[in-house]
């Protein structure tokens, strides 16, 4: 997953399953626990008599938008350790499937004496405090589409408004829409094809769920997808929104301006004629990615050049790290969405070395134009040099950096990044600009 949100999937599971807690490690202990959870994110675990198990997240790659790429991954300890993470896992499935892409969990909290009836103990996501009973509202998947087909194998497809503020304009998509506070997706797309053609199909049933990944992968939006059969024409169906209805061939779709998600869905369709359902019943993932926007986009990051008597601070860093493992670089990061690159500087001072830098104190030194080899992506890197700052570094980010350094400039450490020496040697020669990688 790149740059997917799942913060809230702690919360999930916390109600989700009894026993739950959090495991912390003394970092400066000799515990020997493989795979210890980083300090800033205490590992969500549940317990299960002399055995437990522990959400972790293991990054796997870099992904092409600079930040990384990780999986979940649920580890499990003791003698029935493997039954405790099987129960985990299904449950950070369930909350994937139903609530990762859903609106924000909606948490209220009243006095004790407020609440009425004490609830019963399986009642999952309600907590009572000591004064407090809190009861937290998990909403479901905010999409719905309908996948509807007749006898002869043809799809009812939706011409949507042109000139109106809606999703796909103008394009040729499948009926559905929002689900609404408190439905299940299965009342929601009843509901929507009540809303917008009259219709009741009452063989409804789960076919998929469609994800929206942006230009560079990350995910964006989830539609659960539904079957059904009608056999009813077109002009008969009473459309109240959008232009028109149209018993389509696949074929036929070739000609036609599609929605390109509901082409991925009908292409789904049409392979699964030919693959057996999962045993387990779970719905198929259907993945569109939006196309990429013409112009080039660049990789954006700030470095930190923090000289003091002729020296420079280096960090090593982590072994496991996916990104120069074991070698001296930097402080440095890739700065987040609608960021300038000064404040992303300021930002990954304090995160990675605890130094406290003011904007207005740091000068631009350097820029490097950077192509990796095998790669798409140009890489921007902005080299900044502050004229003050507050405090000395410290290690704030363990997994990813195991020591700070002073190094001469003129005994530079081995290994380092190619382009931090690089950059360094500019800087000492005053060069604003070095270009790498480009042929």
């Amino acid at each position: 997953m790149t740059r997917q949100p799942f913060d809230a999937l702690t919360l999930y599971v916390a109600g989700a399953l009894t026993g739950f807690c959090r495991l912390a490690i003394d970092p400066d202990g000799d515990n020997g626990v493989l795979n210890p959870p980083p300090r800033h994110w205490p590992g969500a675990s549940i317990v299960r008599g002399a055995s437990l198990a522990r959400l972790a997240t293991e990054r796997i790659a870099d992904g092409e938008d600079g930040n990384g790429v990780y999986e979940l991954v649920v580890h499990g300890y003791g003698p029935t350790g493997h039954l405790a993470a099987q129960e985990m896992a299904e449950q950070v499935q369930h909350w994937q499937r139903n609530h990762r892409a859903a609106l924000c969990p909606r948490i209220t909290i009243q006095p004790v004496t407020a609440c009425g009836p004490v609830p019963y103990p399986h009642d999952p996501h309600v907590f009572l405090k000591r004064h407090t009973r809190i009861e937290i509202d998990w909403p479901v998947v905010p999409g719905t589409a309908a996948l509807l087909t007749d006898d002869v194998g043809r799809y009812l497809l939706h011409l949507r408004s042109a000139n109106k503020p809606i999703r796909r304009p103008g394009q040729w998509a499948l009926l559905g829409g929002n689900t609404e506070k408190g439905e299940h997706p299965d009342e929601s797309i009843a509901r929507e094809l009540a809303e917008e053609t009259g219709l009741v199909i009452p063989d409804l049933t789960g076919f998929a769920t469609l994800d929206t990944l942006d230009a560079s992968g990350s995910f964006k939006d989830r539609v659960r997808v539904y079957q059904g059969t009608l056999n009813v024409p077109a002009h008969e169906i009473e459309l109240r929104e959008g232009i028109q209805l149209r018993w389509t061939r696949i074929e036929e779709t070739a000609e036609m301006t599609m929605d390109p998600a509901t082409a991925a869905v009908l292409q789904a369709h049409q392979d699964a004629a030919h693959s057996s359902p999962s045993p387990d019943g779970t719905l198929p993932t259907v993945e569109v990615r939006e196309a990429s926007d013409h112009r080039s986009r660049s990789i954006v990051g700030a470095h930190l050049v923090l000289i003091r008597n002729g020296a420079v601070l280096l960090g090593k860093r982590h072994p496991s790290s996916a990104f120069a493992p074991s070698t001296w670089h930097l402080p440095a990061g890739h700065r987040e969405d609608m960021e300038a690159a000064v404040s992303c500087m300021v930002r990954e001072a304090e995160e990675e070395t605890g130094l406290v830098i003011a904007e207005g104190d740091l000068s631009l030194v350097h820029v490097i134009d950077l192509l990796d080899p095998g790669s798409t992506i140009p890489r921007i890197g902005f080299f900044f040099a502050p004229s003050r700052w507050e405090g000395e570094p410290t290690i704030r980010e363990p997994e990813h950096c195991t020591e700070w350094r002073w190094w001469p400039l003129d005994a530079l450490p081995e290994p380092i990044v190619e382009y931090t020496r690089t950059a360094l040697g500019a800087i000492s020669d005053g060069t604003l600009y070095t270009a790498m990688g480009w042929t």
